[in-house]
């Protein structure tokens, strides 16, 4: 398994100026760090790029859709918008060398919804992915469903949903993405989850049920673990935990929840490394 951090556990938003937490994930011998990719008029991929191979570390990017970019959106302009930022991200990630692009990128983040969504709204997502997917295949970069709790989507909460999601998309380079945090909402098992996911397992968030320090909270750790051993887990996993509120995307970080970035990112990779070992599951 290959253990990272998100950049959001020391910014709030990524730019040039915050290059430097590159080099801050390879002193704590961390595997890759995960880039986000909402703003990408301040992304630059050459100096990522030259970044990452000064450092010798790996990265993966994620993102989120928001009411101007929704693919489920019944304005069609508005999913055109979508799916060119998707592309965008797509391109964005091979620029920089990444392999791995994933995220809330099949309908928008804290949609307002008093509904379920229709089955037109699932077709809208399926066909705008689809058309992404084609574009990353080609660049040889795969996409992660990342399930969200019912309070940031009304579409993709489990990872039953995003499985289904997956197979009305037929395209072998959609892959799944889970995270904690929304877990522990959400799935019945955090276990039954994972290996649920299967093969499919393309990246993690490691979240404590408050997203502070992992391993101060409710998840279990145990369960989740005996899951990624069982699968021989391979892939990307990261401490996605936030410090701060950003302007680019909901946070809800009202109360300091670790005494400081650094705190949270040493205690938090400790414990994930301390559940690595315990369950004889080995880095990288």
């Amino acid at each position: 398994m290959k253990l990272g951090i998100h950049a959001y556990a020391w910014c709030s938003q990524w730019s040039n100026e915050t290059l430097d937490l590159i080099d801050r994930a390879q002193s704590l011998t961390l595997d890759f760090i995960e880039l986000p990719l909402m703003t990408l008029d301040t992304w630059d991929s050459r100096a990522v790029r030259e970044r990452l191979l000064a450092t010798g570390m790996e990265a993966v990017t994620s993102t989120v859709l928001l009411r101007g970019t929704d693919i489920t959106s019944p304005d069609p302009e508005v999913r055109r918008r979508g799916i060119d930022y998707l592309k965008a991200c797509v391109e964005a990630t091979a620029a920089i060398g990444a392999t791995s692009f994933s995220g809330v990128v099949y309908a928008e983040h804290v949609k307002p919804a008093n509904r379920r969504p229709t089955e037109q709204e699932w077709t809208w997502a399926a066909e705008g992915l689809r058309e992404a997917a084609r574009l990353a295949a080609a660049h040889g970069v795969q996409i992660g469903l990342e399930p969200v709790n019912r309070y940031e989507s009304n579409l993709v909460n489990t990872c039953e949903q995003a499985l289904q999601l997956k197979s009305m998309i037929d395209e072998p380079n959609i892959r799944i993405h889970l995270d904690t945090y929304h877990m522990n909402i959400e799935e019945k098992s955090f276990e039954e989850a994972t290996l649920a996911a299967g093969s499919d397992l393309i990246h993690y968030h490691l979240c404590e049920n408050d997203r502070g320090i992992p391993g101060t909270g409710l998840v279990d750790w145990d369960a989740l673990f005996r899951a990624l051993a069982q699968l021989d887990y391979r892939g990307y996993a990261a401490l996605e935990s936030f410090v701060d509120v950003t302007d680019n995307m909901n946070t809800w970080v009202w109360r300091q929840l670790a005494p400081s970035g650094d705190t949270l990112v040493e205690e938090g990779v400790a414990f994930i490394r301390g559940m690595m070992k315990k369950h004889g599951l080995g880095a990288r």
